[in-house]
């Protein structure tokens, strides 16, 4: 069997060279391969129990299918320029090595119904990699937290110094955020394991079969009840694209953090050499390019969902082949990912902090001023009232350009005699131990 499309009766000569060219997809789509062969052996096992095939011709199928995959995967059976996409290419092997049953192979069978089930399985094997790359990135951030649960920092908003925190609870708010778009995976593969096959090209089959015993050799949890809804929807693959592209933006925000904590206007912290690189004139540079990448790649993500949603808003029901567009963004989607995770872990597992530096920039007592109007207020005080009595100590000492460190008891009772002793309470290691959330783990 030369290669070719798996239609073609009604229609008279080929395709153009320009059609052919649009339609082909075979470059992107041998990635499915294996998760093809699975879904056609599970397929037959169906097609036997409709006695469709007897049980030596399923036999023999299934027991091809394997070696089929391995080969086309390898490259040792070809694909032809005539192949319009992997299940062709199969379906010519499949001819070639069990010629006698692949004919009947394809009954009730669609390349709707095909295509999305073996999606759907490469999407939940994706998935569970890209699990277990987040799991070592999570683990990598919860270590260096544990290292670094005394060392003192301060932590900002509006990148602004705001209160002192600990660099542990800094590392353990982006573990946090990733534990998140773990649960976001889990919950997306859950949702994405039922099965299309035997929906058939819309309206399922009149061959009766076993749609619940095809869904369960698959390890997928049931059927889709509605088989136009099986064909049509790649929800399956928005909702992974979205929590990649919610993970993307973590690992950017993370990527932000090592880019200026590795400055030397802040220095809290040196990249490895192994995750740094330098530059092409000058020869002071080291550049944090694998912080840099990592926020780059968000945008990347960003991309893939907003043009699947794009392609898919307003397709009438059932299949339409513009959702051949949803592979190459999914499949780029999850390649980026096992690229930036294990490199950022990396990258954050051998990174050196400066906890001198670190505990320096948290010196700046104006960094306790929530410290002294809460003070005020275990004393009585409304906090819209001691609010406004520390704004005007910080604008004093602004002024004056006299740290609060300088000031004596007198200059403090001058602003309120409840804070006569506020002088010791400006020791932002005390201030995080007393407050909650600020020392993580």
């Amino acid at each position: 069997m030369t290669g070719g499309a798996l239609w073609g009766g009604r229609f008279e000569g080929g395709l153009s060279p320009e059609m052919r060219a649009l339609s082909r997809s075979t470059h992107f789509d041998v990635a499915l391969v294996a998760h093809d062969c699975r879904v056609l052996a599970a397929h037959a096992g169906a097609l036997r129990t409709a006695g469709v095939l007897t049980a030596e011709e399923a036999a023999a199928i299934r027991d091809a299918l394997p070696g089929i995959a391995a080969d086309i995967a390898a490259g040792t059976f070809g694909i032809d320029e005539a192949d319009e996409d992997i299940h062709s290419v199969v379906e010519r092997a499949l001819a070639e090595r069990v010629p006698d049953a692949a004919g009947k192979s394809r009954s009730g069978l669609s390349r709707n119904d095909r295509v999305a089930t073996a999606f759907r399985l490469w999407i939940v094997d994706a998935g569970k990699r890209v699990s277990l790359l987040l799991d070592r990135l999570v683990g990598t951030l919860e270590e260096r937290a544990i290292e670094h649960r005394d060392t003192i920092m301060p932590g900002y908003t509006h990148l602004q110094r705001a209160q002192p925190v600990t660099l542990a609870a800094n590392l353990s708010a982006h573990a946090a955020a990733f534990r998140r778009d773990h649960d976001r995976i889990t919950a997306a593969l859950e949702r994405a394991a039922v099965s299309p096959l035997g929906a058939g090209a819309l309206a399922g089959s009149l061959l009766g079969l076993d749609r619940n015993a095809a869904a369960e050799e698959l390890g997928l949890r049931a059927p889709i009840g509605n088989t136009l809804d099986a064909v049509a929807s790649r929800d399956f693959a928005l909702e992974l694209l979205a929590v990649c592209a919610i993970l993307g933006v973590h690992l950017s925000r993370l990527g932000e953090e090592i880019v200026l904590w590795t400055s030397s206007e802040f220095g809290f912290a040196v990249l490895d050499d192994a995750y740094a690189t330098g530059s092409s004139l000058m020869p002071h540079k080291k550049n944090p390019d694998v912080a840099e990448l990592a926020r780059g790649k968000a945008g990347r993500l960003i991309g893939h969902l907003t043009g699947l949603l794009a392609t898919v808003k307003s397709l009438p029901l059932s299949y339409n082949r513009d959702l051949q567009e949803d592979k190459e963004p999914v499949f780029d989607a999850i390649a980026t990912l096992e690229l930036v995770l294990p490199a950022l872990a990396g990258a954050v597992a051998t990174m050196r902090f400066d906890t001198t530096r670190l505990a320096e920039a948290a010196t700046d007592p104006l960094l306790l001023a929530t410290d002294l109007a809460e003070h005020l207020v275990a004393r009585g005080v409304t906090f819209k009232d001691a609010h406004e009595i520390v704004g005007r100590a910080v604008r004093r000492s602004v002024d004056e350009g006299r740290s609060w460190r300088e000031w004596s008891g007198q200059d403090w009772t001058a602003v309120h005699p409840a804070l006569a002793d506020a002088g010791s309470l400006l020791d932002p290691a005390a201030s995080v131990a007393k407050r909650s959330g600020s020392k993580a783990p």
